[in-house]
């Protein structure tokens, strides 16, 4: 238990350090291709944070044990709004300042009811699965040309500050983002069966939220540094690239069955979630928002819990 707890808060104080070079380098590359700091967030930001769960779909599939990925890629979605991003809401709320934050909001509330008619049948497929990856590749391709055409509307500089700089900040922060997951996983894990839980609730509730601390240091770093659109299009660009992205990998390799009772409360609370973090017309999320999903986060594991046959 000891060293469970050792294990979490290295991987806590890894993940502090590994946010802060990679939201300076993110915001660094948005600066030198002009790209708005939302985008950076869904795309560099989202795919980089979420880099954990896409190492655990490919091992569980290659295990034999895909479900678990699923699982994490639902659970991570409903930790990623309810509390990373409630933490971060409660304490002093957020301003989303560019319009691709309203499109992308929209598919990460479309994406739970897509994923839930695919696998309505119990079964998630090869074609579930590419169609799922088309889905992603559309967006992204949305995301993409955007990026670009806010591009051609900046003013060229006269002296164009190299990228290399900014991309190794974003390579170092990854690095330690991933290892401190790890860490997290692997003492979350010891702490959750040295109080006699299920391996379902471990994946759950522990794997899922522990996979998402990458997602908590970027985005509060991102709120620290004012950088409010990044830390929003993290969460939301990494919620859209668990759903269609990463879940689809592990079926991909190994196509599997779904028990749609187990799922359906992670797909709900997914788009109630979702649904909360709408932004006003201003622009702004306040902070009671965060209180109200931080208590949805709270019904969510004691429903989870209350599943686990040892209780």
């Amino acid at each position: 238990m000891t060293e469970s707890i050792l294990y979490l808060i290295a991987g806590v104080v890894l993940a502090w350090f590994g946010g802060e070079l990679f939201v300076k380098g993110g915001v660094g590359i948005a600066h030198w291709a002009h790209w708005p700091k939302a985008v950076v967030g869904v795309t560099v930001a989202a795919f980089g944070t979420s880099s954990p769960e896409l190492m655990v779909a490919i091992n569980a599939a290659l295990d034999g044990v895909p479900n678990i990925s699923l699982g994490d890629v639902l659970g991570s979605n409903v930790v990623n709004i309810a509390l990373v991003l409630a933490l971060v809401l409660s304490i002093s709320g957020m301003k989303a300042e560019d319009e691709g934050v309203r499109r992308d909001w929209t598919v990460a509330l479309l994406v739970p009811g897509a994923l839930y008619g695919l696998l309505y049948d119990g079964w998630f497929s090869r074609i579930d699965a590419l169609i799922l990856l088309s889905g992603f590749a559309l967006w992204l391709l949305v995301v993409i040309r955007h990026a670009r055409a806010h591009a051609r509307r900046q003013v060229p500089h006269a002296h164009r500050v190299s990228p290399v700089k900014p991309m190794l900040y974003v390579v170092a922060g990854l690095g330690l983002l991933i290892v401190a997951a790890q860490f997290v996983v692997t003492g979350g894990k010891g702490v959750a069966l040295a109080l006699g839980w299920s391996p379902f609730i471990v994946g759950a509730v522990v794997v899922a939220a522990a996979t998402s601390t990458p997602e908590l240091a970027t985005t509060l770093i991102s709120r620290v540094r004012g950088h409010h659109d990044v830390g929003l299009g993290n969460i939301l660009g990494s919620n859209i690239f668990n759903m269609l992205g990463i879940a689809s990998v592990a079926a991909l390799i190994q196509p599997y069955a779904v028990k749609m009772p187990e799922i359906q409360p992670s797909l709900w609370f997914g788009a109630l979630t979702v649904l909360l973090i709408l932004p006003a017309k201003c622009g702004s999320i306040r902070r009671w928002r965060g209180v109200l999903l931080l208590s949805l986060y709270l019904a969510y594991v004691l429903l989870t819990l209350n599943q686990n046959p040892t209780h």
